[in-house]
């Protein structure tokens, strides 16, 4: 839980009374790999902090799943559209290690924002965090070749990358598995 803490005054300096108020709404769950967090259908009720392990968000697909996000420990994870607005969402969220979270549910978070000093400040980071992680990747795939991509995901989390099956990474960087490993035999010839 210092975790958070310690991510939060990167940006807020957090009083004692504002944390104890913020960290006893907290829960703390663990997930078996290959759970579902987030189905289609369903409406988001949580805004999550990673303690350990990976997450894939993806759409799900008769042949193959669109995979559009990874998730890594120390980060917030949310299906944000539908928590914001309490409707379903239109994607999954599963876990690919064992995962570890500290989760805040929406109610909990409103009285955060009522009762706290510091409370907008917390929602804006975590959302402004979200935010900026969606606008690299789409900026990601507008102007990066898919190595490019590929590089940057390994570069960026070089230890957990051996845990993400290649074909979600491929599906990530927008190329086939076949194309994917064409890169990788390029790459490390």
């Amino acid at each position: 839980m210092e975790q958070i803490r310690q991510y939060f005054e990167k940006a807020v300096k957090l009083t004692d009374k504002d944390w104890e108020f913020f960290s006893s709404k907290l829960i703390k769950q663990e997930f078996p790999k290959n759970h579902h967090l987030l189905t289609v259908g369903q409406t988001e009720k949580y805004l999550s902090f990673i303690e350990t392990g990976i997450m894939r968000f993806y759409i799900p697909k008769e042949e193959n799943d669109l995979t559009f996000a990874f998730v890594f420990r120390h980060n917030f994870v949310s299906g944000y559209n539908s928590f914001l607005t309490q409707t379903p969402s239109i994607y999954n969220i599963e876990t690919l290690t064992k995962t570890t979270l500290w989760r805040l549910t929406y109610s909990d978070l409103q009285n955060i924002y009522a009762e706290t000093e510091i409370g907008n400040a917390i929602g804006r980071q975590a959302s402004e965090n979200l935010f900026l992680d969606k606008s690299k990747r789409e900026l990601s795939l507008l102007n990066e070749t898919a190595e490019q991509r590929y590089l940057n995901l390994f570069s960026e989390q070089p230890q957990l990358m051996k845990e993400i099956p290649l074909k979600y990474i491929a599906s990530y960087i927008g190329i086939t598995p076949q194309a994917l490993s064409r890169i990788r035999k390029r790459i490390y010839s």
